[in-house]
């Protein structure tokens, strides 16, 4: 007997565990997105590099690609459509994409990043020095993991602080599947005429900031005004909610592994903490958006033209790759993992999501080492959504600074 394909989300189950489910299915399962779109989602690390390894060739990011999308057969107010039909780099092959790559690859630099370092410090030192009551109960997701990379993202972009909070509003409903096509469109205007003011005051007042930076690139580019809002839009977004659930899943991780804990604390490994964390539990869940050119067959497994296509984030939990793929170990040997993607797209923000990680979870565990949760781990609740997952609230006691 065929099994039912599996929704994802599926309601009231953790996504974690649906996706837990899906890897059980084969390295390529069918599944249906929100609004009964039948989808596909490679989990195994075979399945996913073969994907990769096909980007613009047998797999394209462009949605013109997707006949359902245009033929009726997905309908017009489908939520998802925030994410596939905005013409920003992720969602474009070839010299399109290596076109706007190259512009924000200059304002985006390593080196960059790397020089952002004393900023990011002092952000992380003030959230912490913030919290009201450290000798309390603390909800660590609305301290420090939530807001951390939010101020962040939009200092390094000079969104000003008395902004950021709205910020984070639109980028939730846009994010969130339990939004309306009406709330994620209007969310999504708000945040755009947002940005296109934003650029408009950084060209005629720039500053020390990526948007001005960006706009400084883009003087030899000739890129349009669209073009370079909705790169920021990528970037902004992009660059804030999987390090906001990358720092949460840590937390709970490093709680529940105390002596993987003390070994990262005595032998100053946050670096290794990190890359494990991105194979171990990856915020990443289902990059949803790739459309097969021609039928072609993934790991074994035979898919459709034109059939959407995504891969799980948390492919390092493959056993078939990884020994002890089920265990957080720092001493893992994690250098392929795949959780920033590979190849034309590999995440830009890499370089910045593992800096703050590094600093953000070193600062919190070497001022309050004896930080714990306040409830069992299997209690805490878990942002419902399938694009990134990570815990809505993260009762600890911070215990006394060292």
């Amino acid at each position: 007997m065929t099994e039912p394909v599996i929704q994802l989300p599926t309601a009231g189950e953790p996504v974690f565990d649906t996706f837990d489910r899906i890897c059980r299915r084969g390295p390529v399962v069918p599944i249906e997105l929100p609004g009964n779109v039948s989808a596909w989602i490679a989990v195994s690390y075979q399945a996913v590099s073969e994907i990769l390894a096909a980007d613009g060739t047998v797999f394209s990011k462009d949605a013109r690609n997707c006949p359902a999308l245009h033929d009726g057969t997905i309908p017009a107010d489908w939520p998802m459509r925030a994410f596939t039909d905005i013409e920003h780099m992720l969602n474009m092959d070839g010299a399109d994409h290596r076109r706007l790559r190259k512009t924000i690859g200059q304002a985006f630099s390593p080196g960059r990043v790397a020089a952002l370092e004393p900023r990011i410090r002092r952000i992380i030192t003030e959230l912490i020095d913030a919290i009201a009551d450290p000798t309390g109960e603390v909800d660590l997701v609305e301290e420090v993991t939530m807001p951390f990379p939010v101020r962040v993202i939009c200092e390094l972009f000079g969104v000003p602080i008395s902004d950021q909070r709205q910020f984070r509003s639109w980028a939730a409903t846009i994010m969130s599947h339990l939004s309306t096509g009406d709330q994620i469109q209007a969310a999504m205007g708000a945040l755009i005429g947002y940005l296109t003011e934003l650029l408009n005051s950084k060209r005629h007042r720039p500053g020390d900031d990526l948007t001005s930076a960006l706009l400084h690139a883009n003087a030899d580019d000739g890129l349009a005004d669209k073009e370079l809002v909705d790169m920021l839009w990528l970037v902004l977004m992009a660059g804030h909610e999987t390090t906001v659930h990358l720092l949460g899943n840590a937390v709970v991780t490093l709680c529940t592994h105390p002596e993987q804990l003390a070994k990262a604390r005595t032998e100053d490994r946050w670096a290794d903490v990190v890359e494990e964390m991105l194979r171990f539990r990856s915020p990443a869940g289902n990059m949803f958006n790739r459309y097969a050119l021609r039928d072609v067959t993934i790991a074994g497994v035979d898919i459709p033209a034109g059939a959407i296509v995504g891969w799980y984030g948390g492919v390092g939990r493959d056993p078939d790759h990884y020994p002890g793929a089920d265990a957080f170990d720092i001493d893992h040997d994690f250098r392929d993992q795949l959780a920033f993607g590979r190849g034309p797209h590999f995440c830009l923000g890499a370089h910045l999501a593992r800096l703050e990680a590094r600093i953000a979870l070193s600062a919190l565990f070497n001022r309050f080492p004896r930080l714990r949760l306040t409830c069992d781990p299997a209690v805490i609740p878990y942002s419902p959504q399938f694009i990134t997952c990570g815990p809505l609230t993260l009762p600890v006691l911070l215990g006394s600074s060292a």
